[in-house]
């Protein structure tokens, strides 16, 4: 049983982590220009655990309690911090020459680099429903140290995901040296950025439909 709960807890927190993200992009193009490679997964890996664990722990209760009374304010200040993030990959796409440059002040400077991180990370409220309320609320059909195994297959599944992604990406490397190849990549995530930010802004019924 115990296995059968790291599983489960794997599983879940895999599959939802693996969704094209404001925060998987940011982790993949800081593993292909292989920039704090290691502090911005462990950062990640991290911020998910301890927010798992919360979530484990009983805090799913209260967040989606909050979550249901402010949505507006959370879903459209991450919709505006989504947007500008959005904008200057667009202006990397367009004024970027086929090489890596710091043009967005983010990649050289590591403190800035984890300030980013971090607000992708946790500015985004449906992390605090991905991890604190849906793999906590799960979490509630386990009983003692299945519940631990549960919850720590979840958290291992994020370390394994940022890992793979940070350090995997530069086998992408050698594509990403051709020309235009990085104002390609700049501009895709620019589209996600844009598109997760009209999916918060509609979440927080900023937007009709």
């Amino acid at each position: 049983m115990f296995l059968a709960s790291f599983g489960t807890g794997f599983a879940l927190g895999f599959s939802l982590i693996l969704a094209i993200g404001a925060q998987n992009a940011f982790v993949l193009r800081q593993g292909l220009m292989r920039r704090h490679v290691l502090p911005v997964v462990m950062f990640c890996a991290v911020a998910d655990m301890l927010l798992i664990v919360a979530g484990v722990a009983g805090v799913s209760l209260l967040i989606a309690d909050l979550a249901s009374r402010h949505a507006p304010v959370l879903f459209g200040l991450a919709a505006i911090w989504l947007a500008g993030y959005g904008a200057l990959r667009v202006r990397s796409a367009v004024m970027a020459n086929g090489t890596i440059s710091d043009d967005d002040g983010v990649s050289g400077q590591l403190f800035a680099t984890l300030v980013t991180v971090a607000v992708l990370t946790f500015g985004n409220p449906h992390v605090y429903l991905d991890t604190v309320v849906l793999i906590g609320t799960v979490s509630l059909q386990f009983h003692g140290a299945d519940r631990i195994a549960y919850g720590a297959g979840a958290a291992t599944a994020s370390f394994v995901f940022f890992f793979s992604l940070g350090f995997g990406a530069r086998l992408l490397a050698p594509q990403m040296k051709r020309p235009h190849a990085w104002r390609i990549l700049d501009a895709v995530i620019a589209l996600v950025m844009f598109g997760l930010a009209i999916g918060m802004a509609r979440a927080g019924g900023w937007l009709g439909g």
